[in-house]
């Protein structure tokens, strides 16, 4: 199978949803990424189009996602995509989604101090080489969370063409790295 690798950046539109369900816990969370490009007749940056997507991450990114990342936060999202598609009253729907190997903050517009969680530190010497059992999500958990991502998303984010930051240069200095 060809999976399709994508990486997105942009910015948490929603906070963050953690279900734990019968094989592991899943996070959802919908994010926006818009493109900026130069106008040589204004002689200045204009915000693109922007791409909506929903992300999910299972198990252990799923706890760590939801104790780190809040709306509004600048994100690097890295995964799968995939599109997910359903009958409505309205027709046929459908909308793109990533299910996340990894999720960070954007350290371009931002600082974070990373904490090692517990789970990432091998505890016994079966986990030190990886004999670990880790549990996929069955196709009944991943329905249960497009399904929870569906209900919760319903008008949580507006959809107009508007900037989603900005940048003051002004009160951006370059700081050195903590040490």
């Amino acid at each position: 199978m060809n999976d399709t690798v994508i990486t997105v950046v942009g910015n948490v539109v929603d906070s963050p949803r953690r279900v734990s369900l019968q094989n592991g816990a899943v996070t959802n969370f919908r994010m926006a990424s818009t493109s900026r490009r130069f106008d040589a007749g204004r002689q200045e940056f204009v915000d693109g189009g922007t791409f909506w997507v929903d992300v999910e991450c299972w198990n252990v990114l799923s706890g760590n996602v939801s104790a780190s990342i809040s709306k509004g936060d600048p994100v690097i999202v890295h995964g799968t995509l995939r599109t997910d598609s359903w009958e409505t009253e309205n027709g046929r729907r459908s909308t793109p989604r990533i299910r996340a190997f990894t999720v960070g903050p954007d350290l371009g517009r931002g600082t974070a101090l990373f904490k090692r969680s517990q789970a990432a530190r091998p505890a016994t010497p079966d986990q030190e080489a990886g004999t670990t059992e880790q549990h996929a999500p069955t196709p009944e958990d991943e329905q249960l969370a497009r399904d929870l991502v569906d209900a919760s998303t319903s008008g949580d984010y507006d959809e107009g063409s508007g900037s989603l930051y900005e940048l003051d240069s002004e009160n951006s200095s370059p700081e050195p790295a903590r040490v």
